[in-house]
């Protein structure tokens, strides 16, 4: 937060204590040494559930299984007993009254099965009395992992979030890991086997968002897993991430995420993927608040501040899109595609206009479209007329690609060093010339390591070289809409370039407190609110650096401090009550003698008397020449724990709310990428003839502060460095003024 105690731009409106701070709401990572663990406690790495023995067990239970006509439960076993066939698995019906379900021999209770199952599928109303039948039974009638669809649970609020806990309890106790409460059929559905590639494993909390990503099967898409995790009870989405992360068939993972059960969860699985390289895309529903609202009735779960969940995915390189659409077609060109050979995308069509408006929107998003080089233009031109432009976006004109100039010209195109991307944009079908040109594109496709992507601009999608050749091509990358393409391409090129360069923040995350933080704990006061004089002594203790001044009790001591600290000073009112001391008139600036002291003193005291502050002195401080304003500061968020904002400073971080977030950890480059994203980063390069800001000193103050968030996380609630002056290069950065809030 950049000081709720300023009333400035907040992260959260929840200041209460941190669950995710210390310990994680779902279960421990076994076996943690103190190595395991950062220097708050928090894990540094998770355990990857041994998933292999859900999605291809040896021996299932089908707990409540049936085969009466009629009978709700008759097709979800009849399915079940068709999938347990697919995956080879021994499956056994359990029913108290029943001797034989659809051939099978029936067990009266999970007590009586024949062996240890991998997976007991519970088909009751209510499940926890089979939990905790299964922690009474023998470990050798044991399973390793367990099914509820029953709904009611913290979906449906308080009593039922209390039903849910203690059916968590029970899994608990009885070793079990469980899917649900709350979830489906979709972890048993058919996959296609007749496709090759890469596949996109599917995460979903709601299990009809994921439909059309199954149907990505019918356009030749694979698909290997289907996660429908539910009410997360136990087992989360972070537990899939992890586990998809690491089958050599998956390409991508694709989700679709109503609310994080763990935000520290969460990251580590991100970490992972992001080491293998392995992409995920995500829909986090929640941007708004009727979102956020509609979420948390639907799973019972905290959706989480939006932009500390948007900074978290950014930090670790998942991409986040906003509908199904954009989630399939991301998803299934990253799973494809090969790492780009270039940033540069080319765009070729054949019209001018339909070229120029894709490259518009490819521009805008931040894609690269370089200009092609002189002696490339001039190559171009000897298949496409000379009045046509082929700098990029390439005009072909259309007649060109119904001979051999349009293979030509493609092929051209992709052996340009700087294009990595091709992208034809088809506005409409017009045979044989569009025939003719999605045939060019195929082939080239296949003999290129560069990406080729085409947009099929077509509202029927039934034409032949739609249905057939397009989506009949494994390297050919179709779409349907402009948006979607540019959204999918920059995706894929900001992914290749984030894991490219990517180091897990965790690998360095400090284990050992710093010997500030001893420091800085005997300057805390718990439940209480420090004034800027003990805020600033919190700074000290953590190497930030701070103006030169005094704490005075009288007139007298002012003018002593104020020959001190030397003219000309500023003199402030300090106490623990005091968030807006500018509009209070408790800050007096550019004081230049003993006399303007001695006033400043008893002005000061007299407003605060008047007003009914209590004041633990005046400061008398440095006047610190100009710079760039920012802010600095530390703030919890109910999934992720303390969180570090950056932003100008000042009272523009009210009026403009310019900021960026991390999650700690995050290390040095992740630092200037928030201040990347600031609109304002531009003052920081000297506007206007100012020479440019100590950017190196903004960034070390920064990761200071998240050294304190992570150190001093329990007991620092907010802490707000506002204004943080950055001095011009190589002169540091000053904190004038300092607020924080002890739990």
């Amino acid at each position: 937060m950049l000081g709720s105690t300023h009333g400035t731009l907040t992260t959260t409106s929840r200041p209460a204590r941190v669950a995710a701070c210390g310990e994680r709401r779902g279960p421990a990572v076994h076996g943690s040494t103190a190595e395991d663990l950062d220097v708050s406690g928090r894990p540094l790495r998770s355990d990857i559930p041994d998933l292999d023995r859900f999605f291809r067990p040896e021996s299932v239970a089908v707990v409540g299984a049936s085969d009466g006509e009629g009978r709700p439960n008759t097709g979800i076993t009849r399915q079940l007993v068709a999938w347990a066939e697919r995956v080879g698995a021994r499956l056994h019906p359990v029913h108290p009254t029943r001797e034989k379900v659809f051939g099978l021999p029936c067990r009266p209770s999970v007590a009586d099965l024949p062996e240890r199952v991998d997976l007991a599928v519970l088909l009751v109303a209510d499940p926890l009395p089979v939990l905790e039948q299964l922690a009474e039974v023998t470990a050798d009638r044991k399973a390793a992992f367990a099914v509820a669809f029953a709904s009611g649970f913290a979906e449906s609020g308080p009593e039922g979030a209390a039903a849910q806990a203690r059916l968590a309890a029970a899994a608990r106790r009885a070793g079990v890991r469980l899917l649900g409460p709350n979830t489906n059929l979709n972890a048993f559905e058919e996959f296609r086997d007749d496709l090759d590639g890469p596949a996109i494993a599917l995460i979903t909390q709601s299990g009809h968002q994921g439909r059309p990503l199954f149907s990505l099967q019918e356009l030749g898409i694979r698909l290997s897993h289907w996660a429908p995790t539910g009410n997360e009870a136990d087992l989360e989405c972070a537990d899939f991430i992890s586990y998809f992360a690491t089958r050599p068939e998956v390409g991508a993972i694709a989700a679709y995420v109503e609310g994080f059960k763990d935000g520290r969860a969460f990251l580590l699985a991100a970490d992972r993927a992001a080491r293998h390289k392995v992409p995920v895309v995500a829909v986090k529903v929640g941007r708004t608040e009727t979102g956020a609202r509609t979420a948390a009735t639907h799973t019972g779960k905290l959706t989480g501040t939006d932009d500390v969940v948007d900074a978290a995915m950014r930090q670790f390189g998942v991409i986040r899109v906003d509908g199904l659409d954009e989630l399939q077609d991301t998803s299934a060109l990253l799973a494809r595609a090969r790492p780009p050979r270039a940033d540069g995308v080319a765009v070729y069509s054949i019209s001018g206009g339909t070229g120029a408006h894709f490259a518009d929107l490819a521009t805008a998003a931040g894609l690269g479209l370089p200009t092609l080089t002189a002696a490339k233009q001039h190559e171009l031109h000897q298949w496409i007329p000379d009045y046509l432009s082929v700098a990029n976006p390439v005009d072909s004109g259309g007649h060109p690609v119904g001979d051999a100039r349009g293979r030509k010209i493609i092929d051209a195109l992709l052996a340009d060093p700087a294009v990595g991307v091709l992208v034809c944009p088809v506005p409409g079908p017009f045979p044989p010339l569009s025939d003719m040109l999605v045939r060019d594109l195929v082939a080239a496709a296949e003999e290129t390591d560069k990406l080729v992507c085409v947009v099929w601009g077509s509202p029927v999608g039934t034409e032949d070289a739609y249905r057939h050749a397009l989506l009949g091509s494994s390297r050919v990358a179709t779409f349907r809409t402009f948006a979607n393409c540019v959204t999918a391409v920059r995706a894929y090129l900001d992914h290749h370039r984030f894991v490219t360069h990517y180091r897990s923040p965790f690998e360095d995350a400090p284990r050992v407190p710093s010997p500030s933080a001893r420091k800085a704990r005997a300057l805390l006061r718990p439940g209480e609110r420090l004034s800027e004089h003990a805020a600033k002594q919190l700074l000290r203790a953590y190497g930030i650096r701070v103006p030169r001044e005094q704490l005075v009790t009288s007139a007298a001591a002012a003018v002593r401090a104020a020959g001190l600290v030397g003219y000309p000073v500023v003199m402030k009112a300090s106490g623990p009550q005091l968030a807006h001391k500018t509009e209070l008139g408790l800050v007096k600036i550019g004081l230049t003698s003993a006399s303007q002291a001695r006033d400043a003193y008893r002005e000061l005291t007299d407003i605060a008397r008047y007003e009914g502050l209590p004041l633990d002195g005046i400061l008398v401080c440095q006047l610190v020449g100009r710079g760039v304003e920012m802010a600095v500061g530390i703030s919890p968020d109910p999934l992720f724990g303390p969180t570090v904002t950056v932003g100008l400073g000042g009272v523009l971080v009210e009026v403009l709310r310019d900021t960026a977030v991390g999650v700690p950890p995050f290390d040095e480059d992740r630092t200037r990428a928030m201040l990347r994203e600031l609109r304002g980063s531009v003052l920081l390069d000297g506007v206007r003839g100012t020479p440019p800001a100590d950017v190196d000193a903004l960034v070390e103050t920064a990761l200071r502060v998240q050294r304190m968030a992570l150190e001093l996380g329990d007991e620092l609630a907010e802490l707000d460095i506002n204004p943080l002056v950055v001095l011009d290069r190589g002169q540091g950065a000053v904190a004038l003024d300092a607020l924080a809030v002890c739990r």
